[in-house]
């Protein structure tokens, strides 16, 4: 986490709005471009920012800095609730024409730069996990499915996709932090 993500976060946790203002500014369109990768959904990817940003505001988990990047953290939050809505909206048609409008908001060169930089360094290190593995980060983190639904998709039990995500997520971590060794961030 950077210096200034960790002291705007302890703002945040002793109610300062304008920390709070002022991590939404620096992650607001991050999260909502991942959201909506998610649920190719304009209206539900804004409800995903939302939800995001009143758990950090309500304190509903804590950040621990010790467990990998502040940024990381967030995005987990927000796959967590676009998972949740997207189950409690099944039934909701998703409007063609809401995803096609949204193609008018184009990132910015610095931003579509940041994003292939951050998913070309979490591809590479997902080289170091097996198939089995892979398959399972994939359909979770990506495909939003849930433990049971990939235990269904693959025909293995329920305790071998926790265990194959677990330890997935463990080798990336330790994967990551080591491509990271050395270098400075400015996140």
């Amino acid at each position: 986490m950077s210096t200034q993500d960790e002291e705007l976060y302890r703002r945040v946790l002793h109610k300062d709005k304008d920390a709070l203002e002022t991590l939404y500014d620096k992650y607001e369109k991050l999260l909502f471009s991942f959201s909506y990768k998610m649920t190719n959904n304009h209206g539900l990817s804004e409800e995903v920012v939302q939800d995001v940003f009143m758990k950090l505001w309500t304190q509903k988990g804590t950040y621990d800095s010790s467990k990998g990047k502040f940024s990381s953290w967030l995005l987990t939050i927000a796959r967590n609730a676009a998972v949740d809505l997207m189950r409690k909206k099944k039934d909701t048609p998703y409007e063609l024409e809401e995803r096609d409008a949204l193609q008018t908001n184009e990132p910015s060169v610095e931003e579509m730069y940041e994003w292939k930089e951050e998913a070309t360094a979490v591809r590479e290190a997902m080289r170091v996990l097996n198939d089995n593995q892979q398959r399972a980060i994939q359909l979770f983190y990506f495909d939003a499915k849930s433990h049971r639904e990939i235990a269904e998709q693959l025909g293995v039990p329920l305790g071998t996709v926790k265990g194959r995500i677990r330890m997935a997520l463990k080798h990336l971590q330790t994967e990551m932090n080591r491509r990271e060794g050395g270098k400075e961030r400015h996140e």
